[in-house]
């Protein structure tokens, strides 16, 4: 009788186990990047062409290997880290489980070159889709050099599917930063598609997080440290003031390996109660020093899962170590339980085009002695939330039977309509309400604007009497840079100077004011993922425009801005959804809100 249980052959095992281990390019830097840090190197050189998809390049003056490690470093299991399972409990370097070359090697075209120090002649290694295809002796200096090329040749589904280079490359910067950040004591040489991205030198965790994120970040940090017997806890973390909507800056290194941890995210954010919004993340660059002993690592494929011994106690010092750098350094709001919200200067304030100086209104109609009519149907014993409005609608709305698009324009009226949660903007007639979600409203409106600018032959744009000035990293940089003709057919127009963006012009009906909240939106909305289904390159691009200089839910917006987002909107050839194909509003008859009450 025939066996139904076949062993896989090595190649197609490997192929398998590729799967697990190498997901996109930014895993193959991860895993070579690991090497290079274990084999103690201080000095690695990276080269990546077309975001990783045509090769990856790492060299690095570590200890290299002899010509025997050279062609066993590819077999599964193959590892010099550990020997036995009592290993597992000690770990102390990167990689452990032998399988990353041996995944790597089984998806692409691999040239190794390595040599020890007291060698005469390195081993060259070349092997393609697990087969080796030569194995020499040759001239090379001390350390270890390896090219992936070809990734997923021999894998068409994985190939296909993989991102836009802006969304790889992103991966790739983030697994970069990760390394560059857990060992600012090796220097470190980036390449992008043959231009120089970063040039880190050894220098301390501080020097390398500004020369990472740029030099307005030295004035953001916070500095950390804590000794307990149970872990040594040293880093930075921005003042809350900078904390962002995204998780952008949040970096947990435990011995000097990156994890992520939701539950120790949990208890940085519990530091900052009181001090941020809710809806918003503090950032952080946090190194915690424990014993090997105490911690397990060997819990997923990519080794950025961990479980601690004692995870609560870890928790408990986590939380109040920032609390105490936070009032050290006078952070920590003062008590007062009195205090209204509503007197708050609002963060944004600066930043919102209608500050300016104040003016003084007379209602040359007011009769102090004439009572006021107007009985508001809310009982003011309740407790409603902080932004709440007294809904006061006119008994002179317009009769609205039907969705017309024309009829809801007329019937905006300052007692018709009301901004509700710092969401919706809702719009009152006679018989109908029609709740208009502003975000997705205002992305509507500029994709149409962007679809005419790019279709018409007048150039839409209008220069700025005085150039502005923003500050961005190099990554950020550099993805400006690969995206600056497509933004130049929109209007926006800019030139570089070292870390420095200089905006010269802008699309007539973007606000100047608001600009380094569009860059920010735009910069966020490239590195992400992006809809497929678009008709071309500039409609993708009018998109992300349009995602990306929207007003967002949570602004207050005045009487005319509420006016003029229901005017444009059923203006647009498409209101009733937004570019991304969501609902921008809903409409509810007299008859549906009473059915509710059925």
């Amino acid at each position: 009788m025939k066996n139904i249980i076949n062993i896989l052959p090595e190649n197609v095992a490997n192929q398998i186990a590729a799967g697990e281990v190498v997901q996109r390019p930014a895993s193959v830097l991860k895993e070579l990047l690991e090497n290079s840090i274990d084999a103690g190197s201080s000095e690695i050189h990276v080269e990546i062409k077309n975001a990783g998809k045509t090769s990856i390049l790492v060299s690095d003056d570590g200890i290299g290997m002899n010509n025997q490690d050279a062609k066993i470093c590819f077999n599964r299991h193959a590892t010099s880290k550990i020997s036995s399972a009592n290993d597992l409990y000690n770990i102390k370097s990167k990689g452990f489980r032998g399988e990353a070359l041996a995944s790597i090697a089984a998806i692409a075209h691999i040239q190794l070159i390595s040599k020890q120090e007291n060698d005469q002649l390195g081993t060259q290694i070349e092997i393609n889709g697990s087969q080796l295809i030569s194995n020499k002796s040759v001239v090379a200096e001390k350390g270890t050099k390896i090219l992936v090329k070809n990734l997923f040749f021999n894998i068409p589904a994985r190939r296909k599917f993989l991102k836009s280079n802006n969304v790889e490359n992103k991966h790739i910067m983030n697994e970069f930063f990760r390394i560059s950040l857990s060992h600012p004591e090796v220097s470190f040489i980036f390449f992008d598609d043959g231009n120089e991205i970063y040039n880190l030198k050894s220098s301390t965790f501080k020097k390398r997080i500004i020369e990472l994120f740029g030099s307005k970040t030295n004035e953001k940090l916070v500095p950390i440290n804590e000794e307990t017997e149970i872990l040594r806890l040293n880093g930075f973390i921005f003042k809350p003031e900078f904390s962002k909507k995204s998780r952008g800056e949040q970096y947990f290194f435990v011995n000097k390996r990156f994890i992520k941890s939701p539950y120790l995210n949990h208890a940085v954010k519990a530091a900052f109660e009181g001090l941020i919004d809710i809806n918003y993340n503090p950032s952080y660059f946090l190194h915690l020093d424990v014993d090997p002993k105490t911690i397990d690592i060997n819990i997923h494929p990519t080794k950025t899962e961990i479980k601690f011994e004692d995870e609560h106690s870890i928790y408990a010092i986590l939380r109040s170590s920032i609390k105490h750098s936070l009032g050290q350094y006078n952070i920590s709001p003062v008590l007062d339980f009195e205090r209204d919200k509503n007197l708050d200067i609002p963060y944004d304030f600066e930043k919102d085009s209608r500050a300016g100086s104040l003016g003084i209104e007379i209602n040359s109609n007011y009769n102090p002695f004439e009572k006021n009519k107007t009985i508001s149907a809310i009982d003011i014993n309740n407790n409603f939330e902080e932004d709440t409005q007294i809904l006061q609608f006119s008994s002179d709305s317009e009769n609205l039977t039907q969705l017309d698009f024309k009829d809801i324009s007329n019937s905006v009226n300052k007692n018709q309509i009301i901004q509700f949660n710092k969401k919706f903007i809702i719009n009152k007639t006679k018989s109908s309400i029609v709740v208009i979600n502003q975000e997705r409203a205002h992305q509507r409106i500029l994709y149409e604007k962007f679809l005419k600018l790019i279709s018409s032959d007048k150039k839409n744009s209008q220069k700025l009497l005085y150039p502005s000035q923003l500050e961005y990293s190099l990554q950020d940089i550099r993805i400006l840079k690969n995206n600056e003709d497509q933004l130049k057919i929109f209007g926006i127009e800019f030139n570089f100077d070292k870390n420095n963006l200089i905006i010269s012009a802008l699309p007539n009906f973007l606000n100047e004011n608001d600009l380094k909240f569009y860059i920010d939106n735009l910069l966020n909305n490239l590195q992400n993922e992006t809809p497929v289904d678009n008709f071309s390159e500039l409609d993708l691009f009018s998109k992300i425009l349009s995602k990306s200089m929207s007003i967002k839910n949570g602004k207050i917006l005045d009487t005319k801005e509420q006016e003029f987002i229901i005017n444009a909107l059923f203006a647009c050839k498409d209101a009733s959804r937004c570019p991304f194909n969501k609902k921008t509003f809903v409409k509810m008859s007299v008859n549906d809100i009473e059915n509710m009450f059925k």
